[in-house]
């Protein structure tokens, strides 16, 4: 039985298509294929019984040390065993999927030596398919290789001459020993398909050292040549460019669309029910996520989000009548039926675990201003098609802006007339006249302004509370939300408004413990749901933004700092800190390495300009 690690206790190794987290004891106990978000191979970290792992490691009990790094610049995870007999790493990778339509064939490929001394290692794979549901049988070629055939997916198991893998079952283990200098590698295939149509066997030249080191080579040289589209030249460099290689990580490359963190089901409480599948794409998420890598450089990835996001602009709207949906499958598709894993007893005993997300039926009315907040940047959306599918999207908004939604934090207790989703609505009034105006393109432009002039007005009239001197999260209500932390940097107003500075000192009171930031108090303000919350760092690293727009930049540093010693050994974050400074909820999360990067830009912009020196 393996035991479950923190949450954080990983690494992250993807190709573009899909991901894998691997423990700081070497274990794989994530990993879904073909896609983030098909079923799971690998999922011992939501049931270390029956949710399945590979583990590749030092085999000396407790008598090692193990430390984790990625190579520099790259998404390979090195996890190194280090012990009186000597000194051994693991190269964790996955080659990059470059083609431009998704693949069924994708590897995760791990190369162990030894350094100094000798040392034992164990393998252990004990694939479980469909989410722990589905049997499989096991065969052993004469090669030496294992396949493992589950419903629809088969794993190909091969390893080098040092390995000899021993079938034990329907598991498969081995136990081998190198020397300095030595090396082994062992390759994980998972090919999905039709019944009948997958191949049995992974086909082409028998796995070698060598074979393994070009892989990893090649991967290396993908990672460093990408990396060279980043104009960040600031202070932060090796936490910002981790943070976009994340991203890039979490991004579907067929499509163009990131995901909201590679996991589900990993709770926002230990023990609580907020256990939501993240495997998708949201509007939100994604626009905000192409925002930040567009400040980075990295115009390619955006330009490929905002074909995706047209494209669901084009599709002509939903079944209940909204022209967008907040959340897709990274191909598109509009269904994310949720269901229950039962017979998972969840991240330790977290239950339920959910796959599926109900949530992508609900109204958010922000999306709309996000959506818009990402077209913005782009020349081409004043190409005909996608400037005539955006249009319809804002002329029907001028006649719905005006209702009650489920918020930004998807809350499941009831709709209200949220703040922060009447800003957004401005957002998408404003950019979209702002691009008709740029690109000479047809629109009611004047309904368009009258809209959102409409907005600002009920805003200014609902929105803010003046008891609070502060805006609060809806119209019924004296509670504060950090969502709102967004409003200078939309340009609803500026950074250093009398009426948001304000607004930034109530949240400072009441929603900030440390630097550390929570959403809301669901206390004051129910959510529908049992149990509570960490903080959120998305909320944080947005506070940090607004601290150093405001000019308070003394304390937006050492905010920024003492968020950066949340992150996990190799610079990854979860979506929240837990009460002991542990990370909680789904894992990486792209809100959060989004926000730390729009920080950090945000910072070195105004450090540079209170120093004199050219932004």
């Amino acid at each position: 039985m393996h035991d479950y690690p923190p949450i954080a206790d990983h690494g992250l190794v993807g190709d573009l298509q899909t991901a894998a987290l691997i423990a700081a004891d070497g274990t794989v106990d994530w990993w879904c294929t073909p896609r983030f978000d098909s079923p799971s191979v690998f999922a011992s970290l939501l049931d270390s019984d029956r949710g399945g792992f590979c583990r590749l490691a030092a085999d000396l009990g407790d008598d090692v040390t193990v430390r984790q790094l990625y190579l520099p610049d790259t998404a390979v995870l090195i996890t190194r065993f280090m012990a009186p007999s000597g000194v051994g790493e693991v190269a964790d990778f996955m080659p990059p999927v470059t083609t431009p339509s998704p693949v069924a064939r994708h590897r995760l490929i791990r190369i162990v030596r030894v350094v100094r001394g000798s040392m034992p290692f164990e393998l252990i794979c004990r694939p479980r398919f469909d989410y722990g549901r589905a049997p499989h049988t096991l065969t052993r070629h004469d090669d030496g290789s294992v396949l493992f055939r589950g419903p629809g997916t088969d794993l190909h198991l091969q390893a080098t001459d040092q390995v000899a893998l021993h079938p034990d079952g329907t598991d498969v283990s081995a136990r081998f020993t190198l020397r300095a200098g030595e090396r082994a590698a062992v390759l994980l295939t998972a090919e999905s398909g039709e019944p009948g149509a997958l191949s049995g066997r992974p086909g082409g030249t028998p796995l070698s050292v060598d074979m393994a080191g070009s892989e990893l080579e090649a991967c290396t040289a993908f990672w460093l040549d990408w990396l060279r589209a980043s104009r960040y030249r600031g202070r932060w460099h090796e936490m910002v460019t981790r943070s976009a290689i994340t991203l890039k990580l979490l991004t579907y490359a067929p499509t163009g669309a990131p995901i909201a963190a590679a996991t589900m089901g990993l709770p926002e409480q230990i023990g609580g029910e907020r256990n939501w599948d993240y495997r998708y794409t949201w509007v939100r998420d994604a626009s905000l996520s192409v925002r930040a890598l567009t400040g980075l450089g990295f115009v390619t990835e955006a330009d490929a989000f905002r074909r995706w996001l047209r494209d669901r602009l084009d599709a002509g709207g939903t079944a209940s009548g909204e022209p967008l949906q907040i959340m897709y499958r990274v191909d598109g598709e509009p269904h994310l039926t949720e269901e229950v894993l039962d017979h998972f007893e969840g991240y330790r005993r977290s239950a339920p675990v959910r796959a599926g997300n109900a949530a992508a039926d609900q109204i958010q009315l922000d999306i709309y201003g996000e959506a818009a907040y990402a077209l913005a940047e782009a020349d081409d959306i004043g190409a005909v098609r996608g400037w005539h599918a955006f249009a319809r999207v804002i002329d029907w908004l001028t006649d719905h802006w005006d209702r009650p939604d489920e918020g930004i934090w998807e809350t499941r207790g009831g709709r209200q007339d949220f703040t922060y989703s009447r800003l957004m609505t401005w957002v998408a009034f404003d950019r979209a006249v702002t691009l008709a105006t740029r690109h000479s393109r047809p629109g009611d432009i004047d309904r368009w302004r009258a809209a959102r002039d409409a907005v600002l007005r009920q805003l200014i009239d609902c929105g803010w509370n003046e008891k609070r001197k502060a805006f609060v999260q809806h119209y019924d209500t004296d509670v504060l939300d950090a969502s709102l932390l967004l409003m200078p940097k939309v340009g609803f107003l500026t950074p250093t408004d009398p009426d948001w500075l304000t607004t930034l000192d109530a949240m400072d009171g009441e929603l900030v413990s440390d630097s550390l930031v929570y959403r809301y108090d669901p206390a004051a303000s129910p959510d529908g749901l049992r149990g509570s919350e960490g903080t959120f760092n998305l909320c944080s690293f947005l506070y940090v933004e607004a601290l150093a727009r405001a000019g308070r930049l003394t304390q937006a540093r050492y905010a920024f700092s003492k968020m950066l010693t949340y992150a996990n050994h190799v610079g990854l974050f979860a979506e929240e800190i837990g009460p002991s400074g542990e990370q909680l909820g789904n894992f990486p999360q792209a809100f959060t390495h989004l926000a730390l990067i729009d920080a950090a830009l945000a910072l070195d912009e105004e450090l540079d300009r209170a120093a004199g020196r050219p932004g």
